[in-house]
């Protein structure tokens, strides 16, 4: 690991640097209006792995219709999944389900603020649990995304090359703005954005980096395939299936039983449909 150890001055040269950029082009979300804990876990299991465009679209819709914890735990998995629809990676959709039945049961109702608890919650690692601290309670965590990751290896990390999340992390916690760290990760996220259309992408130089899989064709096509078939129809057969997803059956049926194992559909007498 490389140590970089940031004097006091570069730190304040840095955050002015952020913050300049931010008070001029800082982004506006539904998400940023709001410290409500329920709103903010929603949006940030909603942000992972999906642009912020699409959560944008979908974001009010579903607070609309599951506005807290407990009209969430109380829905049933079917309404869930079909607002959900459109977003992809559907797991996040039950993850989402699943931490509010938590919340509601063990915490009565009210979201953890602690990382160790956070991150035990379904669909929530260190990333999100620090995500959360922060904006919904203003709590100078320390995490990384995408965005966070890019800024730190164009302004730290030039013309290197397999950066570890490990080299960034204490620049992270060395810069952050302990007064007010639910802003400083807005203008962070939104300093990264800019930088995605002014420069090569930073993050290719990350030791994590890895080109997402083409979705055309994919199992995770053909999953969502199904579940979007199944919320709009009654029951359906393996071969109706098959017509419906363009999939060869031994293919679907290896999709269908893992579909059943976590839990987003069960079969009966050959017939699928959502749990």
């Amino acid at each position: 690991m490389r140590e970089r150890i940031l004097t006091t001055k570069e730190i304040k040269v840095f955050q002015g640097q952020i913050y300049g950029y931010y008070t001029l082009h800082g982004r506006d979300f539904p998400w940023r209006r709001t410290t409500n804990p329920y709103s903010i876990v929603v949006s940030e299991v909603m942000l992972q792995q999906t642009q912020v465009e699409r959560v944008h679209r979908k974001y009010t819709e579903f607070i609309n219709v599951l506005p807290d914890f407990d009209t969430l735990a109380r829905a049933s998995q079917k309404d869930v999944l079909t607002i959900w629809q459109g977003l992809g990676y559907n797991r996040r959709a039950l993850a989402l389900k699943r931490i509010a039945e938590n919340v509601v049961s063990i915490h009565g109702g009210v979201l953890p603020h602690d990382v160790r608890t956070l991150s035990s919650l379904p669909g929530i690692g260190k990333t999100t649990a620090g995500a959360i601290l922060a904006f919904a309670f203003n709590i100078p965590s320390v995490f990384i995304e995408t965005n966070i990751r890019r800024v730190y290896i164009h302004e730290f990390f030039d013309g290197e090359d397999d950066v570890k999340d490990a080299d960034i992390l204490p620049l992270v916690e060395a810069t952050v703005d302990g007064q007010n760290p639910r802003e400083w990760y807005w203008a962070l996220m939104d300093y990264g954005s800019m930088l995605q259309g002014k420069v090569v992408n930073p993050n290719r130089r990350s030791a994590h980096y890895s080109r997402q899989t083409p979705f055309e064709g994919s199992d995770r096509r053909i999953r969502g395939l199904v579940l979007k078939r199944l919320l709009n129809h009654m029951p359906l057969s393996v071969e109706i299936l098959v017509k419906e997803t363009g999939a060869s059956v031994d293919r679907l049926k290896l999709i269908l039983v893992c579909l059943v194992n976590e839990g987003f559909i069960c079969e009966d007498n050959g017939l699928y449909k959502i749990v």
